[in-house]
């Protein structure tokens, strides 16, 4: 069975432009309805069967982001199809569903509902999200006074602890425990991922570090500029990209 169907889509973004001198600012006066636009996806497609695990790789800008968000829905597209079968999760590591201002508790309860989980379901999660991420002593804590590293470790075990519990058919995993996520806290975010990748969703991979994609997935592909570069065996895929960027 096909869950992903990606077909030529196409999406772009507008940004202001910026004045850099006194010069540009004066003659952006008589111009401001001058944009910048740019191609942040151009013509993609592929397709991703049942189970499959798709690596994305790729530089900082290259689209790995914009494609996983598309597929997810948090982006519309300009122009093509995406075509999804079953329940779907995005995940990654910047945590844009926290409230700053409640509790570590609260945003946990929070993000359960989210995803329909009861409160009993929720409350008997929660001791084992906490103790993950070690952050024990401030469950009680805002959110906008912990560390930015903190956040993260948070953010990525309370979402990975409810994905389990979720089911989803399809499982989008953005750089889910790159920022702030020290030596140890990474070797159990790596164990706890590959439960998610071994639970038999359809899962999309993206990530700077090359060995997760070699180990866990059976395809790769390499973005560059809005566009798959290349695309196969995960290996000769990260080794070609490691040989002009590494």
């Amino acid at each position: 069975m096909e869950r992903i169907i990606v077909d030529k889509i196409c999406k772009q973004f507008t940004l202001d432009a910026k004045n850099n001198s006194a010069l540009e600012s004066a003659t952006s006066l008589l111009n401001r309805n001058i944009k910048r636009r740019f191609w942040a996806l151009k013509d993609i497609s592929f397709k991703a069967q049942d189970g499959e695990n798709i690596g994305i790789i790729g530089s900082n800008g290259s689209g790995k982001s914009t494609l996983l968000r598309a597929t997810a829905g948090i982006y519309t597209i300009d122009s093509g199809r995406i075509g999804i079968k079953g329940k779907i999760v995005y995940l990654d590591g910047l945590a844009p569903g926290l409230k700053r201002k409640l509790t570590v508790r609260e945003n946990i309860y929070l993000m359960g509902s989210l995803l329909n989980l009861g409160h009993n379901d929720i409350t008997n999660k929660l001791n084992t999200i906490i103790e993950f991420c070690g952050v024990e002593e401030f469950v009680d804590t805002k959110v906008f006074q912990l560390s930015s590293g903190m956040i993260a470790r948070f953010a990525f075990s309370a979402t990975v602890h409810f994905v389990k519990h979720y089911n989803p058919d399809i499982i989008l995993l953005d750089e889910v425990f790159g920022a702030g996520a020290d030596a140890d806290f990474q070797k159990k975010a790596i164990r706890k991922m590959e439960e998610l990748v071994k639970c038999g969703a359809t899962v999309l991979l993206a990530s700077h570090d090359l060995n997760l994609i070699k180990i866990y997935c059976s395809r790769a592909l390499w973005m560059e500029k809005g566009e798959i570069l290349r695309e196969g065996e995960p290996q000769g895929v990260c080794d070609a990209y490691a040989a002009l960027t590494l």
